[in-house]
């Protein structure tokens, strides 16, 4: 017996513009504004779609940390994974996706994570990208307007949930690494992103200030972009 038509996922995907959001989505997080601008589409045209997305599971929206009036959409990796796998197996079970691997390369990738005070989401990242791609990165952090010292509850969390250890972390400010090259700036804040020096191959996680009843699944966040990050720095190597 044939399936009944293309599974929900496919059916979504396939709209010209619903695709052009979630490639646009798959290098970072945006505001609506920034997706008319990049796709040149009329902003009622581009919230439409996003909702479907967003009904879907597919995409998500955090208010920004910068501007509370404003929301940055943000791609499901695992959620476009799994139903990229599951419509596949809908049409033959070889065409579940193998485990990728880490593509060995001649060079380093250098990656710079950027937030506001350099004192929690930006070391996070920086210990979590190294601790996932050894060998594969260079990896620093940098804040706009950085603290005195890290957070406390940042190097615990990240002591009792990775077995990573932060106490050597000192703050410093952006301008510190302004005459460095980097292969990929990432700002994992809101506020940072309005401050933060023009780069090239920027990107921008929109992840809130974490309380500190918060900082387990700011730090699960982290390492689930930073997981999605590794085949993108893998790629740039072959």
């Amino acid at each position: 017996m044939v399936a009944p038509g293309p599974p929900a996922f496919v059916r979504l995907a396939a709209h010209p513009l619903r695709w052009d959001l979630l490639t646009v989505l798959a290098r970072g997080d945006h505001r609506v504004r920034e997706l008319v601008s990049l796709l040149g589409q009329p902003q009622n045209l581009v919230s439409y779609h996003l909702r479907l997305l967003r009904e879907a599971g597919l995409v998500t929206a955090t208010r920004s940390g910068f501007d509370g009036r404003d929301s940055y959409y943000h791609l499901d990796l695992d959620r476009c994974a799994d139903a990229f796998a599951a419509a596949g197996a809908r049409l033959h079970p070889v065409l579940r996706p193998a485990p990728s691997a880490t593509a060995p390369g001649r060079r380093r990738i250098s990656v710079l994570f950027v937030c506001s005070g350099n004192t929690a989401r930006s070391p996070m990242a920086e210990a979590l990208l190294r601790h996932r791609a050894g060998d594969l990165v260079e990896v620093a952090s940098a804040g706009t307007r950085p603290g005195s010292q890290l957070h406390p509850e940042a190097g615990r969390v990240l002591r009792s949930d990775f077995g990573l250890d932060l106490s050597g972390h000192r703050p410093r400010h952006v301008d510190a690494v302004a005459g460095q090259r980097f292969d990929r700036v990432i700002t994992v804040c809101d506020r940072a992103r309005e401050a933060c020096p023009e780069f090239p191959e920027r990107a921008h996680w929109s992840i809130p200030v974490p309380s500190d009843a918060r900082f387990h699944d700011t730090a699960a966040e982290i390492d689930t972009r930073v997981r999605h990050l590794l085949p993108v720095l893998a790629a740039d190597l072959t």
